[in-house]
């Protein structure tokens, strides 16, 4: 959890910085411009011109809203937005990223485990294709690393990306997309909360 960071740079746009729901605002309305449509999608491998593959999850259309209990603990979660990061901590003070879901789930009177690598057996695996709004995703401190350092809830989950709320160790609680080149080099798998 020393690691729960992010980078600022990996929402900017013509050398502004842009939270991750306008950036996913910004794309969306770019591809209505265009006229193109969201479809199913799936996993696809790229190569770079420096030959590093980059796997790339695009998501499949999921039908359904969300239940009561997790559109409670996601408007709990984004009540903490701006908290500031604070290793080991559950309030407004200052949290981490597994605090930022023990505090949410709390709003639901859910006790979940407090460590994020805890919190990774607290639910049914998921593959990334498959994510909903109250999932869990789990990351390492560095690109393809296997070790669990962070924990974000998904916030949003559609065919233009997914967004997740987590503490960051630089920006305090943010929303941030999942398909950012730095999360999702991290990425390392997701649950689904059995509640």
């Amino acid at each position: 959890m020393a690691s729960c960071g992010g980078s600022r740079k990996i929402n900017q746009r013509n050398g502004r910085y842009y939270s991750a729901r306008e950036m996913a605002r910004m794309k969306a309305d770019e591809r209505r411009r265009r006229g193109v449509r969201p479809t199913a999608k799936a996993k696809a491998k790229s190569t770079s011109p420096v030959g590093k593959t980059k796997t790339v999850v695009k998501r499949r259309v999921s039908p359904g809203s969300v239940s009561r209990d997790l559109a409670t603990v996601i408007e709990a979660a984004r009540s903490y937005e701006g908290t500031p990061y604070k290793y080991g901590g559950t309030t407004r003070l200052g949290m981490d990223c597994s605090g930022l879901l023990c505090a949410s789930f709390a709003a639901i009177d859910v006790q979940i485990p407090r460590s994020s690598n805890e919190q990774a057996v607290w639910g049914a695996p998921i593959k990334p294709q498959d994510l909903q709004a109250g999932d869990l995703v789990f990351f390492g401190a560095s690109p393809g690393s296997g070790a669990i350092t962070h924990v974000g809830l998904v916030t949003e989950a559609s065919a233009e990306g997914v967004q997740f709320i987590h503490s960051s160790s630089s920006l305090g609680v943010v929303e941030n997309s999942l398909e950012s080149d730095y999360y999702l080099s991290r990425f390392i798998k997701a649950v689904r909360p059995r509640l």
